[in-house]
């Protein structure tokens, strides 16, 4: 089970969706039954029907970035792109920005690059001030504005690349954020979320289905690839993440009357997890490297609502540790066989 080639898999690229749904509960829900291996297909705005009354949801708080930014080189006027990560918190070059970044040709410290507004005139201008671990950027904008007032103005949707190539549309703005997204801080969408309306949670809660929230910021290496030909040789990354104390608290009171937590996502499963390491879910803050795999024994989550995900990452390997590889294997082929939409902006599994 530690071969990572077990968790690979044929993704149709037609099958990968590359626009929302203009109704974010009408995403198609594939529900899968560990108890007896059923597979059934049902709507995300059936979920009021399908939990139950004193089960308790848990999402994932943190709002994206408008991270993805867009320029030219000020020397040459060559195409520039870059992705902001976060600011150095302390240090010589604390407030610096940190990015990934990619133009035509070498770009040398000192160099500076024009940004573009969201309405394609000029912004502002970054200089680039050194080199950052992991092969980004450090840089410094000309402007006294916060790094959340700048990417208002230049920031685009941080999309993945196999949307549209990355490419933002009308709409992807609002459309690429859940409706309770309220922590600024990731770089790509926790998924699953994006499926719940402001009725749905209203629905939900008229059932008796409760709701709490977790935060973990989602960063790029999320959809990296194991290249690795083990899962114990693959270098996990790091993300944030909190659980707060009336999170454990609500988890904890929803065990005890014999509810059933529901997680919205694999961030919301990583940030639990993390937080119960000890045995009992306990309030938890700061960085986490937990990598779920064959083994792991969960000790937070009844329930996942999960989007479909690329082969071969991470994320493939947690979904088939929680329902069991050959269930997943099976559940999979059934979604590619009745052509539901794959990754960020397509359908999701409910796994009971």
């Amino acid at each position: 089970m530690d071969d990572a080639d077990l968790y690979d898999y044929d993704l149709p690229r037609d099958l990968i969706a590359q626009e929302p749904l203009a109704d974010r509960a009408a995403a198609r829900l594939l529900v899968v039954r560990r108890g007896d291996g059923d597979l059934s297909h049902r709507q995300i705005r059936d979920l009021p029907g399908l939990l139950r009354p004193g089960d308790l949801v848990v999402v994932n708080d943190s709002r994206v970035v408008p991270a993805r930014l867009v320029g030219r080189r000020a020397t040459t006027g060559g195409a520039w792109e870059g992705l902001f990560l976060h600011t150095v918190a302390e240090g010589e070059r604390a407030g610096a920005w940190v990015l990934l970044a990619q133009s035509r040709g070498r770009p040398a410290c000192g160099e500076r690059v024009v940004l573009a507004g969201r309405d394609g005139g000029d912004a502002l201008t970054i200089e680039l001030v050194g080199r950052a671990p992991g092969g980004g950027w450090l840089a410094v904008p000309d402007s006294a504005a916060s790094p959340a007032q700048i990417l208002a103005r230049v920031g685009r949707v941080p999309l993945p690349g196999y949307i549209r190539g990355g490419a933002e549309q009308a709409g992807d703005l609002e459309r690429y954020q859940t409706v309770y997204a309220r922590a600024s801080g990731s770089a790509a969408a926790p998924t699953a979320g994006l499926h719940f309306t402001t009725d749905l949670l209203a629905d939900l809660a008229a059932r008796g289905v409760s709701r709490a929230h977790v935060t973990l910021h989602v960063g790029i290496d999320t959809f990296r690839p194991i290249t690795a030909r083990r899962l114990d040789e693959h270098p996990m990354h790091t993300e944030w993440c909190e659980c707060p104390a009336e999170t454990a608290a609500a988890i904890r009171e929803t065990r005890a009357r014999g509810g059933r937590v529901v997680a919205v996502g694999t961030t919301a499963v990583r940030t639990l997890e993390t937080a119960a390491r000890g045995g009992d879910i306990a309030p938890w803050s700061g960085a986490t490297d937990l990598f779920i795999r064959p083994g792991f024994p969960f000790r937070a989550v009844d329930c996942l609502l999960t989007n479909f995900h690329m082969p071969r990452t991470t994320l493939m390997v947690l979904v088939s540790c929680f329902a069991g590889r050959d269930l997943v294997k099976r559940a999979y082929a059934e979604a590619i066989r009745e052509r539901y939409r794959f990754l960020s902006y397509g359908d999701a599994m409910l796994i009971e």
